[in-house]
């Protein structure tokens, strides 16, 4: 798996930011719901 610079660079990087960014909001989104929840 060799790539060419600086393409896949910064493709993987900006994969890592979009899976990043997608489980803070799902954690955001379980906190909120267990708050609710719990709430309720």
């Amino acid at each position: 798996m060799q790539g060419d610079a600086p393409g896949p660079l910064s493709k993987r990087l900006a994969w890592m930011a979009a899976i990043w960014a997608m489980s803070v909001a799902v954690l955001g989104v379980v906190a909120w719901g267990i708050r609710t929840w719990l709430n309720h």
